[in-house]
């Protein structure tokens, strides 16, 4: 028999938080969370990090392991997750993941391999002083230029992932694409993706205010704290939330500039998370409305028992 897991899916700031902690209690679960930026301690606003007061008891997995210096990589993710998988199984619970990071669960799900090709140091220094010599961009376009798929999925600052799209190329003949493509379509778990859908302009609406309220409980200190701290230069501060913020925080530009650029990336990110979600997985979706979540919650309930009792 395969383990079952619970997934619920869907862009930020649609819901996905309230609807996993009431899985979690009304079916005996533990929650791992499927956003590959909450692993980062001190990151705790920008990534909308569940509050310990919020988690109503239930035990939480995959937050705060990593410092914002090191690196976390999907393969990372799915080696954590795929444990947590069989040691929450071992309890009699269900594991439930919660997040937005589309390729992270997928990897889980469908068991991507990505370490069968191991790093190869020559290449790595190779692209490293090619990255120094010429910059990202460089490196960036000659990756949209032999797979774009990849590249649409990588930002353009992401260092790391696209020095190892090349590499792969360089070592296997294979882009990456290919070499994902390669892998099973078969899962090791018996899955539900459960997907939260929303209005677009209620969407959107919900994301300026989630941001709002990130700037009033103090999410320019968190990340000035991050820059004091040394860590402006690493990947986890590319992410949507920090790099916005940080020109303001070395008095670059205004406030009310940098505020609505992180509300422009955010809706914008959104709907990429919708766009990837509808066309990578196999999730069921529900209509999440903010006024009446009982009725959407009913009906997710009863799919997710007959689900779990089949």
């Amino acid at each position: 028999m395969k383990q079952k897991v619970v997934s619920i899916v869907g862009p930020t700031a649609v819901g996905k938080t309230k609807l996993s902690i009431e899985v979690a209690k009304k079916f005996n679960g533990e929650i791992i969370s499927g956003d590959s930026m909450q692993v980062y301690k001190g990151m705790d606003i920008g990534t909308a990090k569940i509050k310990p007061e919020e988690m109503e008891g239930i035990p939480h997995h995959l937050l705060d392991l990593k410092q914002p210096d090191e690196a976390f990589s999907v393969a990372d993710f799915k080696e954590y997750v795929q444990q947590y998988i069989k040691e929450i199984t071992g309890r009699n619970k269900v594991p439930i993941i919660v997040g937005g990071s589309g390729l992270y669960i997928q990897a889980v799900l469908y068991d991507y391999n990505f370490s069968s090709e191991k790093r190869d140091d020559s290449l790595t220094k190779q692209l490293e002083a090619e990255l120094e010599q010429h910059g990202i961009d460089a490196l960036f376009k000659r990756l949209q230029q032999v797979d774009p798929i990849q590249a649409s999925r990588i930002h353009p600052n992401n260092t790391r992932r696209v020095i190892r799209a090349l590499e792969v190329l360089e070592k296997t003949g294979l882009t990456m694409t290919e070499y994902q493509q390669q892998q099973s379509d078969d899962t090791p778990y018996d899955s539900m993706l459960i997907g939260l859908t929303m209005e677009r302009d209620v969407l959107y609406n919900r994301i300026n205010q989630r941001i709002d309220q990130m700037i009033e409980d103090g999410l320019i200190e968190e990340v000035r704290s991050l820059l004091v701290e040394g860590y402006e230069n690493y990947q986890s501060m590319k992410a949507i939330g920090y790099k916005e913020l940080i020109p303001y925080v070395k008095g670059e530009v205004a406030l009310e500039e940098a505020i609505a650029l992180l509300k422009r990336n955010s809706r914008r990110y959104a709907k990429r998370q919708y766009t990837w979600f509808k066309n990578k997985m196999d999730v069921k979706w529900y209509h999440a409305n903010p006024e009446a979540s009982d009725d959407y919650f009913a009906e997710i309930f009863t799919n997710l028992a007959g689900f779990l009792n089949r």
